[in-house]
């Protein structure tokens, strides 16, 4: 099935249970993809739909630490709740450790030995992580490897 087909599943369900706050994060998940699909002009591919619910992951992130910073409870929480409806969609997030394995055996593959090889390992990096991992985290986990 579809991220599409499952996402109209998910919004009939969050219909039935008058979950508005599921409902309109689905909505904009949907029209997100649509949007895309529109631009990229052909039907969505895995990675395709992988980089929009990304892209609005981070989206909701950044907005988590502005609303955080502004102390703003009411939106903090909304935030949130959009996080883990969304998180339903990614595939498993790695954790930390397998975060660091994987960035050590992208280091060893590279041959990176410096701060100045960062560029190079974050290019070999982002695809083998891609929608498994936070590309701010992994950028973390490189600058202290890379010491």
């Amino acid at each position: 099935m579809s991220l599409t087909d499952t996402l109209m599943q998910d919004m009939k369900s969050a219909m039935k249970e008058h979950d508005k706050e599921a409902l309109t994060t689905i909505r904009s998940l949907k029209a997100a993809l649509m949007n895309y699909k529109i631009k990229v002009n052909h039907e969505l591919t895995n990675d395709d739909e992988l980089n929009v619910l990304s892209s609005a992951m981070k989206q909701r992130k950044e907005s988590l630490e502005e609303f955080t910073k502004a102390k703003r409870e009411d939106l903090i929480e909304q935030t949130q709740n959009e996080i883990k409806i969304i998180e339903k969609y990614l595939p498993k997030q790695m954790s930390l450790e397998e975060l660091e394995t994987v960035v050590e055996e992208v280091i060893k593959e590279t041959g990176a030995t410096s701060k100045k090889d960062f560029g190079k390992v974050m290019q070999a990096l982002m695809p083998k992580i891609k929608g498994k991992a936070d590309g701010k985290q992994a950028s973390n986990v490189v600058g202290k490897k890379l010491n």
